[in-house]
């Protein structure tokens, strides 16, 4: 209800800080989640060989998470 109340009078609240940190969010998910589904997805030349990091989680099927 404060948040209400400081955008009607227009006080102390900065669009541009919360755009910002909107920004920020969405870039840091965008990079986690584009990270995830690279190192599950097939290997490209090169790769094949190379582990997968402990903290990526695994989806799908057992045999497709080698």
């Amino acid at each position: 209800m404060n948040l209400l109340m400081q955008v009607a009078t227009g006080t102390e609240f900065h669009a541009m800080t919360v755009l910002t940190v909107l920004v920020v969010v969405g870039f840091v998910a965008a990079v986690t989640i584009g990270s995830i589904a690279w190192y599950n997805s097939k290997r490209p030349p090169g790769w094949e060989t190379k582990g997968r990091p402990n903290f990526v989680p695994k989806f799908g099927r057992d045999d497709d998470n080698k």
